[in-house]
């Protein structure tokens, strides 16, 4: 294993209906029917134990045959599952409409039982054991922002590094308090407007607007066109490779926030870090999962070669 890393966040059951033709607003539209488990950081999870690392995974969960299908794809995916169980309630649900060529028309997200993650599940003791033995904490925007708070305050009082992911422009604007505490933040640009208040004119803007609100590390995605990263006063931009065989977006922010995290895990500065990112994230569009099935740290080197060089800003 090549280091230990906590995931916290969003486990749950994603559905996806794909649209076989033209897509046509307000009636019935053709197309199939797909389920899998997902969720932000258990997408991040499975990739990065995909790519040999120790993880571990806390998150709430229900007591009906979905959450038992997710404690499953854990297992699968060799993850160190930790779950927080009622059994009276439903595991969360996230159902998208997909067009045929891959990209989001429309989402449902059924996420009431993560509220019920609060802080003081943080005190429990295995809770706090899993804090001290990890080497990296991973959460997302799924939690209530007063749990993303005290993650983030447990993780820096550890010494701990901290990363987080955004999910949605509703729910990045929980992460407002915490900010200045996250190492890296991967968002998209929705997201990062939804933090601002504000869009720059070009990629190159985004690290002083970010910075101006306590941001001090992110990754910011553009769809197709170059995404920015930068830390520590230093700021990148990347062209993501391009694929003519895009099957669905879905997991692909989620990919590209674990492959990045795994090179930084492994010692590599942030402008090839972001490059590993974009390599998982181009192998997950290529597949009709969140999470592709054939990931591996080989699959993901020849991936890198598709991958050009990162421009420094400054």
């Amino acid at each position: 294993m090549s280091g230990k890393i906590l995931v916290l966040g969003g486990a749950h059951i994603d559905r996806r209906g794909r649209i076989s033709g033209e897509t046509a607003p307000g009636a019935s539209n053709p197309g199939t029917w797909f389920e899998e488990p997902g969720g932000g950081g258990f997408n991040a999870a499975r990739n990065l134990a995909r790519l040999g690392f120790d993880v571990t995974m806390i998150s709430p969960r229900g007591g009906d045959p979905i959450g038992e299908m997710v404690s499953e794809a854990a297992d699968f995916a060799g993850i160190n599952d930790r779950p927080f169980v009622f059994l009276d309630r439903k595991t969360p649900s996230y159902t998208a409409i997909i067009e045929k060529d891959g990209n989001l028309v429309i989402a449902l997200a059924d996420m009431e039982l993560y509220r019920f993650f609060v802080p003081r599940r943080l005190s429990i003791r295995w809770v706090r054991d899993a804090f001290a033995a990890t080497d990296f904490i991973l959460f997302d925007a799924n939690l209530p922002e007063e749990t993303a708070a005290a993650i983030v305050a447990r993780a820096k009082a550890l010494g701990k590094p901290v990363a987080a992911i955004a999910i949605s422009p509703a729910k990045v604007v929980r992460l407002l308090p915490c900010l200045e505490g996250i190492d890296y933040l991967f968002m998209n640009e929705a997201e990062a407007a939804a933090l601002t208040g504000r869009r720059p004119d070009d990629a190159a803007g985004w690290p002083s607007l970010l910075g101006d609100i306590g941001v001090g590390g992110a990754v910011v995605t553009r769809g197709q066109r170059e995404l920015v990263a930068f830390k520590d006063g230093r700021a990148l931009l990347l062209q993501p490779p391009i694929s003519d065989d895009v099957a669905d977006v879905t997991g692909a922010g989620d990919s590209l926030a674990a492959g990045t995290l795994s090179a930084l895990m492994r010692g590599h500065p942030l402008e090839e870090a972001i490059r590993h990112g974009a390599a998982a994230a181009a192998l997950t569009v290529q597949s009709r999962h969140a999470v592709n099935e054939n990931l591996s740290p080989d699959l993901l080197r020849d991936m890198l070669s598709l991958v050009p060089a990162a421009r420094i800003l400054q």
